[in-house]
């Protein structure tokens, strides 16, 4: 269910997005609106849970993350496998992002590492998990794109979409 957004609540997000920084007075300047009604409307993106945090973007290079990591993860299809798998995967440390997926695969998994060492134990831990059956890793070789940002990745007409369906 898409959340009730108007074409301000979108600007208000997009401006927030570019950098968390931004405070009421300049955010309030910037879209001509008064300091109360851009902080109603933020603590109302919050508690909708179209903001979910608001935290500082750590540069993984910056603390030697290079090593970017994507691994396919097969398991034994039993009851409940997908949840318990899915949580084991997450508590691993280096691991991101964990996506439940169909298709040949079951778990797609984003990890950053140091070093090569990191890495085998990542995978090792990944293995010993109960249902795991196979694993395949993909090294990133480039970064060509990595912008978690929301609003500023949306075409004109995904937005539009949300207003529109807002409306309905």
């Amino acid at each position: 269910m898409a959340a009730d957004l108007d074409e301000t609540d979108v600007e208000v997000l997009a401006r927030v997005e570019q950098s968390s920084e931004t405070n009421l007075k300049e955010l309030a300047a910037e879209l001509k609106l008064s300091k109360s009604t851009i902080h109603y409307r933020l603590t109302k993106l919050k508690d909708s849970g179209v903001i979910t945090a608001t935290a500082a973007t750590v540069n993984p290079h910056a603390l030697e993350l290079d090593m970017l990591v994507f691994t396919d993860v097969t398991a034994s299809h039993e009851s409940s496998y997908a949840e318990a798998i899915g949580e084991a995967l997450s508590k691993i440390d280096g691991i991101s992002q964990v996506y439940y997926v169909m298709g040949d695969i079951d778990f797609i998994v984003i990890s950053r590492v140091q070093t090569h060492d990191q890495l085998h134990t990542l995978i090792d831990d990944i293995v010993e998990i109960d249902g795991v059956n196979e694993t395949s890793s993909q090294f990133v070789i480039q970064e060509v794109k990595a912008d978690r940002r929301v609003i500023a990745n949306m075409s004109d007409e995904m937005i539009a979409q949300i207003l529109e369906t807002d409306r309905a």
